[in-house]
């Protein structure tokens, strides 16, 4: 099944992009597709716990399930003061 996901901050650096459209596996939840970018994108392996994460404008649990279309959006943290 497919999902759309948004990159923002250093996640976009880090992939070159603002969205895509990515393939899963049926049956998979955040925490399956967390760890496939983090095994893909170097940048992402450095993170030692899953970030925020948004599926549908909703922030959700690594054991949220995905479903065909869903739009994921992983937050990476943010610095500042």
């Amino acid at each position: 099944m497919k999902v759309r996901l948004l990159y923002f901050a250093s996640f976009r650096e880090a992939v070159g992009a603002d969205e895509e459209i990515r393939d899963v596996e049926d049956g998979w939840t955040v925490a399956h597709l967390w760890r496939s970018l983090q095994s893909a994108v170097p940048h992402f392996a450095r993170y030692g716990a899953m970030p925020a994460v948004a599926v549908n404008c909703e922030y959700v649990s690594a054991d949220r399930a995905l479903s065909p279309e869903d739009e994921v959006a992983f937050l990476p943290p943010i610095a500042g003061g």
